[in-house]
């Protein structure tokens, strides 16, 4: 894949392509096995924890020429990706209560 076709599928909303690409793939599996399958940034910390995810320092839509470069590429617990990415954690709707009808006696 291409940076013009990955500037492509950001442009169009379909990055999610590039992560299904079999060059991604392949380049995912070979960050996993550079980092022993450990995730970096608790490795930084002190600590330990199985990486599951390989992510992009540099971020993917803002350098798309980072796309599948090793050194823009780290791997992360999934715990440390979601800190990397806060913006895509789902929110838990506090708000969302059902109506309670107070018992009449």
């Amino acid at each position: 894949m291409t940076i013009k076709e990955i500037r492509a599928l950001i442009r169009s909303g379909q990055i999610k392509r590039f992560y299904k690409s079999k060059e991604w793939k392949r380049k995912r599996k070979e960050i996993l096995r550079r980092d022993n399958y450990e995730c970096r940034r608790c490795k930084r910390e002190g600590g330990f924890s199985k990486a599951t995810t390989v992510h992009h320092i540099k971020h993917l839509d803002k350098h798309p020429e980072l796309a599948l470069v090793d050194s823009n590429l780290e791997s992360l617990c999934g715990a440390c990706h979601n800190v990397e990415h806060p913006e895509k954690l789902k929110k838990v709707e506090v708000n969302k209560r059902e109506d309670v009808i107070p018992e009449m006696w």
